[in-house]
């Protein structure tokens, strides 16, 4: 499809065997921002002077027959979330509009040591709140399938990017379905991976110095093209680091082969109480069809016995509850209501280890909608004719943020709009490489990523 529309791995491995150098690669990113990003607007704070200092330098090392790591002269974007040392942080946020870190977070640090060339940042929802990705410092993002709709939020700029052919991969934040909404909006492929298993520390510009409030439920996560630029950029950045102590020490395995016909999937087309368009419900069916037709044991899911709507409620609590960590209010509130809140969570987190006893994993949608035309915030969303709430777009993919297990999106085809279907796999905890597998055994039946028309 073309350089810029070549996969991570395809890029690193031609610059590997001098087919390209770091330098042709970057420009050609670079030719391709300048062709798309003035209409997509998913491209922000450019540095195209020292992203082309780093690629001459990746390949003055290659000429020494040095190697820097499995990114060597990749060019690569970030989320404006992310602390870089010589770049502007903001998250979209007026007061951070001029803030640059004196150290590059553990994120971009490994993957800096990998090899990889950071080009710039891309666009989010102010301060990362919102399902679209529209702030005062640097506007809206549009949809390279259509820039009339949302190309979703907060790692809308980041989906947009890697969508166009802008960067071959990116690294999002996930609090509510803030990876795998937009990968599915834009179709692309996302995962959050299990919580805790990613670095947090540096994942927002903290120019004070604060404790860190945010320390449950968020999760650091890759966008790109195909699983297996997923499965490489997961592996550079999850694991335990020097800085953030809740890290888990479990190993981070390389991506099995799978064989469909081993495998055990459930899938729900809808979970209860929350609206899904009939198309995503659709495609949800179709897919177990498909699934069960190549050898794959395939059931309706009986998802656990637990009320999602309330599960949605108490997530939306314990961030109120970050947030006031952060912000505290004038009369806090005791700290017992956390750890009851923490109990809570922990019945919900059992219930689905329990079921991911039985199951390689769930097939389910993303979010209640495909790609919808630009509002403000809370306008409701019509769905199968009907109009919904605002609040439940992200419902299918939040809850696995309240429970903490990997899921990642999938592009399955399109709707009857010409807009990109995302569909979610999630599995079992600390086990996003097997996860990643099952996506990879099924991405030939989904048809993978497909180019935009006109980029």
């Amino acid at each position: 499809m073309g350089l810029v529309f070549s996969s991570t791995v395809e890029l690193a491995a031609a610059i590997a065997n001098r087919k390209i150098s770091a330098v042709e690669a970057l420009d050609a990113h670079l030719a391709q921002i300048n062709s798309h990003n003035e209409a997509v607007n998913a491209v922000i704070s450019l540095d195209r002077e020292g992203a082309r200092e780093r690629a001459k330098k990746a390949d003055q090392a290659q000429a020494r027959g040095e190697t820097l790591g499995p990114l060597h002269g990749v060019p690569f974007t970030l989320k404006d979330t992310h602390e870089t040392a010589g770049m502007k942080t903001t998250v979209g946020f007026p007061p951070f509009a001029d803030y640059v870190a004196g150290n590059d977070s553990p994120v971009v640090a490994r993957l800096k040591a990998a090899g990889g060339v950071l080009m710039a940042k891309t666009n989010v929802a102010t301060m990362l709140s919102d399902w679209q990705s529209n702030n005062p410092l640097f506007g809206r993002t549009g949809n390279p399938w259509n820039l009339q709709r949302t190309a979703g939020g907060s790692s809308g700029g980041a989906a947009a990017a890697v969508c166009a052919g802008m960067t071959p991969f990116d690294v999002g934040t996930d609090m509510q379905d803030s990876i795998r909404l937009p990968a599915a909006f834009c179709g692309v492929h996302g995962l959050k991976p299990t919580e805790h298993r990613v670095s947090l520390a540096g994942a927002f510009p903290d120019p004070g110095g604060a404790a860190r409030s945010v320390r449950l439920m968020s999760c650091l996560g890759p966008l790109a093209r195909s699983v297996e630029d997923l499965s490489l950029t997961y592996r550079i950045i999850a694991g335990p680091d020097e800085s953030d102590t809740d890290l888990a020490p479990v190993p981070v395995e390389d991506m099995p082969k799978l064989d469909l016909k081993r495998l055990h999937i459930a899938f729900a087309p809808s979970f209860p109480g929350f609206p899904v368009a009939s198309d995503i419900s659709a495609a949800v069916e179709n897919l177990a069809t498909q699934l069960q037709g190549a050898g794959a044991v395939i059931e309706e899911a009986k998802l656990p016995k637990l009320d999602l709507l309330d599960d949605l409620r108490q997530g939306g609590a314990l961030i109120g509850m970050m947030m006031e960590a952060a912000q505290p209010p004038e009369e806090p509130a005791p700290v017992s209501r956390w750890f009851e809140a923490l109990a809570r969570r922990d019945r919900s987190i059992l219930a689905w280890d329990q079921f991911f006893e039985c199951w390689d994993a769930l097939l389910c949608p993303v979010a209640m909608t495909t790609a919808f035309p630009h509002c403000g915030p809370g306008t409701s969303i019509e769905v199968n004719g009907k109009e919904e709430s605002y609040w439940m777009l992200p419902a299918y993919g939040a809850i696995f943020n309240y429970s903490g297990h990997p899921a990642l999106s999938l592009p399955c085809g399109q709707d009857s709009d010409g807009l990109p279907i995302g569909l979610q796999l999630v599995g079992k905890r600390w086990s996003e490489s097997r996860l990643l597998g099952i996506a990879r055994a099924i991405e030939p039946l989904t048809g993978g990523f497909r180019r935009p028309p006109g980029y």
